[in-house]
């Protein structure tokens, strides 16, 4: 036995406290300010864009342009069973804990070291449920000790970081009326915001605002105008404004009621003016011949007010839309140097084609811009923004007889130049990585009534691709100038998001199955990895240990194979699949480098 001499009681004594103190760091949870700080903290990913903003821009450059040919697969992890089709989301890692969510409204919380999994969470989904765009989800937030996500039935859940047990479960909509919810939650100022999914069925949308420790509902905007947004106040709703002033002013009748403008994407959150930038779906139904005006606030970027929903302001990038370009696409706040001055503006790659670029504190249109090669549906934008129509590449109103409305080829087609999938934007470069696509389609107008909880679309189409040899095209696009940088082209449409880091690289994927890595200022494609399966998430990167990771899903589905056409040909022998992969820069080639 060994005497211990004077010191070592206090030695040990300060050891325990360290240790304890270390024990507790790492098993807290997700703080208000974590998620603010999100975008400069590389050791974790606590947010849906690595940052508020949106602008999934990585500070960390032990990997970079030099040395990306070394990145190496560390870990894979399968999802499992049967349901192996949609994997969009994208992951989050905090102390060494990676959570994402699978299609079919599954978590996973895995061990970011080892790819062990550490839990599983399988929501139990009615028969009745009713996406239009597959049984994906995009995501969970992190809030505290918990973990909250969507579900197909349109219900949100928390569970235990820990455990996976449910702490809470609240019903947000009604699945029957073909409400759904795929997006990741956002945690703002300590609420959880959610939007609905379900435009093709004719629901309302609504965004809406919880607490988010026990599910109790604060506020809800609905984002058709004529309804009556409210607030929660000890348990009682409290009348907030309707949603434009009045019912019914820039819908004809009894539209409004049934008017979609569904936000299905979820937003981000610009702190210099505290508001939410939440886009809007398609207007219901697609004939617009039955829906005359401008039909707010579909098709729409709004900006809220996190206290209590109200809209501060709005941008229609599509008014009267009679094509189905929603205007869900993300909202990127940014700021740049124009004459010695900072303009404090956002951007955003509409599914219409248009590259919009606004004052970010007030909604004013500063510039937009096609950013795809083919756009026939529209001539222009005015001065404020307001696209100028080409009356005859409107389908044709559906005749009294019965028979549809005369067909028009347009492009875009109604999948977008940009759908979903999330742009970056490098702070270094000052450029957009826009994941895009170059396909048209024939579009014809029906008759159309509405029921409750069926397909409510009055038009058909079919998507036909523009060019033999590709459909997507990853753009590099200045937002000052309009101007392309860089593109590359890709076989099948690009259905996932993007990755911009100081290390000079772009990340994203393709369906045909690879993670790819691009020089960000020439475009140069520098290193891929093919997973196996499509690439639809969207890529992260974070640090641990002192080494850099890439993680990203890995499984074909979503909405190309369902609504795809003619497109959908292309695509067809592409495999389905549900992984999670993780790479990592090893550290002897960051000593090399240096």
């Amino acid at each position: 036995m060994t005497l211990a001499t004077p010191h070592q009681p206090f030695a040990r004594t300060l050891l325990s406290v360290a240790l304890l103190l270390t024990s507790s760091l790492a098993l807290a949870g997700v703080t208000d300010q974590d998620i603010l700080d999100d975008a400069k903290t590389p050791d974790q990913v606590v947010t849906n864009g690595l940052g508020l903003k949106g602008q999934r821009y990585s500070t960390l450059d032990a990997l970079n342009s030099d040395n990306v040919q070394q990145l190496r697969p560390v870990w894979a992890l399968s999802f499992g069973g049967e349901k192996q089709r949609g994997q969009q989301a994208q992951p989050l890692v905090k102390d060494g804990v990676m959570y994402v969510t699978g299609s079919y409204s599954r978590v996973f919380a895995v061990d970011a070291r080892t790819g062990k999994k550490l839990w599983q969470y399988d929501a139990r989904l009615p028969d009745g449920i009713m996406p239009c765009c597959d049984v994906i989800n995009r995501g969970v937030a992190l809030y505290d000790d918990l973990v909250i996500f969507g579900t197909l039935d349109a219900k949100l859940v928390a569970l235990n970081k820990d455990t996976g047990k449910v702490v809470w479960r609240k019903t947000v909509a009604d699945y029957k009326a073909g409400y759904s919810i795929s997006a990741a939650p956002l945690v703002v100022k300590g609420k959880l915001i959610t939007g609905v999914a379900g435009g093709e069925f004719g629901v309302v949308g609504k965004i809406e605002a919880y607490n988010p420790k026990n599910g109790e509902l604060l506020w809800s905007r609905p984002t058709v105008e004529g309804h009556m947004g409210y607030v929660y106040k000890d348990g009682k709703k409290v009348e907030n404004g309707i949603s434009g002033g009045e019912a019914g002013k820039t819908w004809p009748g009894d539209l409004w009621k049934t008017g979609g403008a569904a936000p299905w994407l979820g937003g981000y959150y610009d702190a210099d003016t505290d508001t939410l930038l939440i886009g809007t779906g398609n207007p219901s139904p697609w004939n617009s011949h039955l829906r005359p005006g401008d039909n707010l606030y579909s098709s729409s970027r709004l900006a809220l007010n996190p206290e209590d929903g109200s809209i501060k302001w709005h941008f229609q990038t599509t008014p009267h839309d009679g094509w189905d370009f929603d205007g869900v696409n993300e909202l990127v706040s940014f700021d740049y140097q124009d004459g010695g001055k900072t303009v404090k503006a956002a951007a955003t790659a509409d599914r219409n084609g248009f590259f919009y670029v606004l004052d970010r504190t007030n909604g004013k249109f500063i510039r937009g811009f096609p950013f795809v090669d083919t756009l026939t549906w529209a001539k222009g934008l005015d001065k404020e923004g307001r696209p100028i129509y080409d009356d005859a590449k409107r389908p044709g109103a559906p005749g009294a007889d019965g028979k549809h409305g005369s067909s028009v080829f347009v492009a875009p087609s109604f999948l977008g130049g940009k759908n979903w999938m999330p742009m970056a934007y490098s702070q270094d470069t000052g450029l957009f990585y826009v994941p895009s696509n170059e396909w048209g389609m024939d579009m014809w107008n029906e008759n159309i009534a509405y029921k409750k909880g069926a397909a409510y679309l009055g038009a058909g189409f079919t998507i036909k691709p523009l060019n033999e040899d590709y459909i997507g095209v990853l753009r590099a696009i200045d937002p000052k100038s309009g101007k392309e940088v860089w593109r590359y082209k890709n076989y099948a449409p690009l259905w996932g998001g993007v990755l911009a880091t100081k290390g000079n690289l772009v990340f994203t994927g393709n369906p045909e199955g690879y993670l790819m890595a691009f020089d960000a200022k020439s475009g140069k494609k520098l290193y891929e990895f093919n997973t196996g399966s499509g690439v639809i998430g969207s890529p992260i990167t974070w640090e641990m240990d002192g080494e850099q990771y890439v993680s990203v899903l890995s499984g074909w589905g979503g909405a190309v194979p369902l609504w795809g056409g003619e497109v959908a040909k292309r695509i067809k022998d592409l495999n389905q699949g549900g992984m999670l992969w993780t790479f990592k820069l090893p550290k002897e080639a960051v000593v090399a480098k240096r």
